[in-house]
């Protein structure tokens, strides 16, 4: 990973020292965006359809009743990460002497963009772009707070959810779960939350934290009947934090621009990306070309 990242920064400061020999290069590299862009999309629109067909699955080998039981561990999930962004979070910032309703109305863009797509790595340069102009970190703090968090501050992908699915799972397969089981999936929960990736790390902290625990991995592929819809909620808590810890750090640090942070106008950075890139706002999808 390390080796793609090094050899992807150094193709394009290369790029750019090429000058204009490299417009091809660069109008491929847009291409390949807008196509990349537009499959998302119909990845995003295909996603309910999937969902009701893991559903049907688990009607199909657990029976009407795991339905139910479902649905009380959706609402209990999406309690957990409701209790985090709006109570915990809220906290923190007021601690620190900052507005509540400043930080989401700054960090609102990243945070739907992260319910919609469900990925904290594909959610990075909008989350990055907010923490600097929405919410003002400095940006040669933002630029290296933020991509660090991606692969460490996952409090809805790495600990609420393994946390809760464990107690789930346990009940489920009827295992009783003795004191020192919880405590072990509080120490699991946490230090997972530092070593998760942005990209299916709530399925491989799930198997994770079962095994450690000894429950049946056939939780998995019940839970996974509900996952896509629990991976928006966990996805925009994930980004929430990821842009909490740089604020306040910065704040502690006396760098934060706090009048920045308190202004009433907010830069949509994705309408930035559309003016960069020529495309609409209707998750960027592709103009239609002048005949």
């Amino acid at each position: 990973m390390l080796q793609l990242i090094v050899l992807s920064v150094a193709i394009g400061v290369a790029a750019l020292k090429v000058g204009e020999a490299a417009e091809p290069f660069l109008g491929f590299v847009r291409s390949a965006l807008a196509i990349v862009q537009k499959v998302l999309w119909w990845v995003i629109l295909l996603a309910p359809l999937g969902t009701v067909g893991l559903i049907g699955n688990a009607v199909a080998s657990y029976g009407w009743e795991s339905l139910g039981s479902l649905g009380v561990f959706a609402g209990a999930v999406y309690a957990g990460l409701a209790l985090v962004l709006f109570v915990v979070y809220p906290v923190l910032l007021r601690l620190h002497g900052l507005s509540p309703l400043r930080w989401f109305a700054g960090a609102w863009p990243a945070i739907q963009l992260a319910f919609v797509s469900r990925s904290s790595i594909g959610t990075l340069p909008v989350t990055e772009r907010v923490t600097e102009q929405n919410l003002g970190v400095p940006r040669s703090y933002a630029s290296f707070a933020v991509p660090l968090g991606a692969t460490t501050k996952m409090d809805g992908c790495a600990a609420i959810y393994p946390a809760l699915a464990a107690i789930f799972v346990a009940q489920f397969f009827g295992v009783d779960l003795a004191l020192t089981d919880y405590l072990l999936i509080v120490l699991v929960s946490v230090i997972g939350s530092a070593a998760t990736a942005g990209t299916t790390g709530a399925v491989v902290m799930l198997t994770l934290t079962l095994s450690t625990l000894g429950l049946p991995l056939a939780g998995v592929g019940l839970l996974l009947a509900v996952d896509p819809i629990l991976d928006m909620g966990r996805t925009a808590v994930n980004v929430a934090g990821q842009a909490l810890v740089p604020t306040i750090v910065a704040r502690r640090e006396g760098i934060l621009d706090v009048e920045r942070y308190n202004s009433t106008s907010t830069v949509d950075p994705l309408a930035r990306v559309e003016e960069r890139s020529g495309v609409d706002a209707d998750l960027r999808r592709p103009e239609p070309a002048a005949v």
